[in-house]
C-alpha cells in the first residue's frame, strides 16, 4: 500500500504534467526556455521573501516571478542591447541576489539544496490543492488564448496584421508562465523547473505533426516520467524531481535520435 506521502507526491506531479504540456509546447515554439530560465531563478529572491516574512514561499516566489516577468517584459521593448544579453544580465543577477537575501534570513540556516533542487515527497495537501486549482485556471486561460498563441508562434507579424494584439496575449502568457514555474519549484527545484516545462515538449516534437497531438504526447511523456521517475527514486533511493528530470531526459533523448537516424527517410549525418 502506497505512503501517503507518495500518494500526494504522485497527484501533485502528474497535476503539475497536465499543466505544463501546452505552456511547453509554446516555450519551445516560441524560443522562451531562457526567458523561462530566468524568471526561475529569481525564485529564490522569492523563498527569502517567503521566510523573512513567515508565509508559504509559494507566494513569495510567485509574487517574485511576477515582478521578473514584468520586468523582462518592459526590457523587451528596449532596442540598446539584445534581449538574450538582458536576459544573461538578470539570470545571473537574480540568483546571486537569491543567494545572498537567503543568507540573511535569521534563524535556523536555509537548505538551499532543498530549494535549488525541490522535494516531491514534502508536498503537503495544501500544495496538491494549489496544483489542481491554479492549474485548472492555467489550462482555462491557455485553452481561451489558443488560436492566438498558436497564431504568434507561427508567424508573429502575419498574426498582428490579423488583427492579434501581441502585447496582450504575450503578457498573459507570461503571466502563466511566472504562476506555473512558482507552483512546480516545490517539486523539481529551482534549477530543474525549466526542465519540467521544456523536455517532455521536446521529446515529443519529432513524433507530432500537429500542434494538438504535440500537446497530448508532451502531457503523456511527462505524466509517464512522473510515474517512472518516482518508482527509480523508491528503487534507488534518489531524489524525486532530478528523478522524474533524468527519465524525460532519457525521452527526449530517444525520440531525438529516433528522428535523426531511425525514421523512415531519416539521413544520418
Amino acid at each position: 500500500m502506497l505512503e501517503p506521502f507518495l500518494i500526494r507526491a504522485l497527484v501533485a506531479s502528474l497535476g503539475l504534467a497536465a499543466v505544463a504540456a501546452p505552456l511547453g509546447c509554446f516555450v519551445v515554439w516560441q524560443r522562451l526556455a531562457y526567458f523561462g530560465e530566468t524568471v526561475a531563478q529569481a525564485g529564490l529572491i522569492g523563498v527569502a521573501l517567503g521566510l523573512a516574512l513567515q508565509m508559504d514561499v509559494t507566494w513569495g516566489v510567485l509574487v517574485v516571478a511576477l515582478a521578473v516577468a514584468a520586468l523582462l517584459l518592459w526590457f523587451s521593448r528596449q532596442k540598446l542591447v539584445a534581449l538574450d544579453s538582458i536576459l544573461g544580465l538578470l539570470h545571473h543577477a537574480a540568483l546571486a541576489a537569491g543567494v545572498i537575501a537567503t543568507s540573511m534570513i535569521k534563524g535556523a540556516p536555509v537548505d538551499l539544496t532543498g530549494f535549488l533542487f525541490g522535494d516531491v515527497f514534502a508536498v503537503t495537501s495544501t500544495d496538491v490543492a494549489i496544483i489542481f486549482v491554479g492549474g485548472a485556471a492555467v489550462l482555462a486561460t491557455v485553452a481561451w488564448l489558443w488560436q492566438p498563441l498558436l497564431r504568434l508562434a507561427v508567424h508573429e507579424e502575419l498574426a498582428a496584421a490579423e488583427g492579434v494584439d501581441r502585447e496582450t496575449v504575450r503578457t498573459v502568457f507570461i503571466v502563466l508562465l511566472a504562476v506555473t514555474i512558482a507552483v512546480a519549484m516545490k517539486i523539481v527545484g529551482i534549477l530543474l523547473v525549466m526542465a519540467f516545462l521544456v523536455v517532455p515538449a521536446v521529446a515529443a516534437r519529432p513524433l507530432s505533426r500537429t500542434p494538438e497531438r504535440m500537446v497530448l504526447l508532451t502531457g503523456l511523456i511527462a505524466m509517464g516520467s512522473v510515474i517512472a521517475g518516482l518508482w527509480l527514486s523508491a528503487a534507488v533511493d534518489s531524489p524525486g524531481g532530478p528523478s522524474i528530470v533524468i527519465v524525460m531526459s532519457v525521452l527526449a533523448g530517444l525520440s531525438l535520435s529516433w528522428a535523426t537516424y531511425g525514421r523512415p527517410g531519416a539521413s544520418a549525418r
